[in-house]
């Protein structure tokens, strides 16, 4: 298999193929991140010749009749058919709609037991996409696209340089949500810096309540001596929240809340997990939220943090 730097997945992908057909991000702008500073390059396709080889790759190892015999003789059980392909790269969806399409067709060309494709994509990656595109790349299994979209506060999406409004979100989801791809948000609590975040978190509330997210999932902004935000920091443009803060925040989102969807604060950055169901579990969450913000130490929460694994 061919894969390029350090590989993300959401955690809920964790039982998807991961196929490489992009590696890095186009935008590579944002001041907090360092997810693909690994990379010598911006951005870049994976060749169609080493998709295809990793594809039949694939199919050799999971459906070869010799691989089956010699699990069988190993006592392994039978390997379970392919359901879902996860295309890593900060935004695949940015290729255009005929180089997707073609994905598309090798993938179910080698494993035609796939059901739905997925990726991580930017707000901005639908833009130069028609509707009868959109609902073409629908057509061929596209579903399910994970947006790190991070918040809903156009001071902070500025600040951060993300290169979209909160307009564009509303825009661009609801384009995607006309043509029945269903997508999940990733939230950056922090993002708007201390003493902004219930006023980010509103902002965000605002705007996800007029769309229909799968899943809202809340990471904690990490933040990075290499990145570009640390050095605003040290220039003393920017400030983050202190940990208790990053709580009243999340808790005054799940508050203003008042859409269907999933609520899923389970990645690494996060020192206590956080999911449940909206709105049936809104008031669960918020006595949660309530008693971690009563009896937390604000040393202990950050040292907690700190020695976190870095996935």
């Amino acid at each position: 298999m061919h894969y390029t730097g350090t590989i993300w997945r959401p955690p809920y992908e964790a039982d998807s193929l991961l196929l490489e057909v992009t590696a890095g991000c186009t935008h590579h702008k944002c001041k907090f991140c360092t997810l693909y500073s690994d990379l010598p390059f911006k951005f870049r396709m994976t060749p169609i010749e080493d998709i295809e080889s990793d594809l039949l790759e694939v199919q050799v190892l999971r459906y070869n009749p010799a691989s089956i015999i010699t699990n069988k003789l190993q006592g392994l059980p039978r390997p379970k058919p392919i359901q879902r392909v996860f295309l890593t790269g900060a935004n695949p969806f940015v290729l255009k709609t005929d180089k997707l399409l073609e994905i598309a067709a090798l993938i179910r060309k080698y494993l035609p037991s796939v059901e739905s494709i997925g990726c991580f994509a930017r707000i901005t990656d639908s833009k130069n996409k028609t509707e009868e595109e959109l609902l073409q790349l629908r057509q061929v299994g596209y579903n399910r696209l994970t947006i790190g979209v991070e918040t809903g506060d156009d001071a902070a999406l500025s600040f951060m340089r993300k290169g979209y409004t909160s307009q564009d979100i509303l825009t661009q989801c609801k384009r995607l949500e006309q043509a029945g791809i269903e997508y999940g948000f990733f939230y950056l609590t922090s993002i708007s810096g201390k003493g902004n975040g219930e006023i980010g978190a509103k902002a965000s509330a605002e705007i996800f309540n007029q769309l229909h997210p799968f899943l809202i999932g809340p990471n904690m902004l990490t933040i990075y001596p290499e990145s570009e935000l640390y050095q605003e920091i040290q220039n003393g443009n920017w400030e983050a929240e202190g940990e208790i803060e990053k709580y009243r925040e999340l808790r005054v989102l799940v508050e203003n809340l008042n859409i269907s969807t999933y609520f899923a604060a389970k990645g690494a950055s996060n020192a206590f997990q956080l999911q449940g169901l909206l709105p049936e579990d809104k008031e669960k969450l918020l006595e949660t939220l309530d008693r971690i913000i009563s009896e937390a130490d604000e040393t202990e929460l950050l040292h907690y943090r700190k020695n976190l694994p870095h996935l």
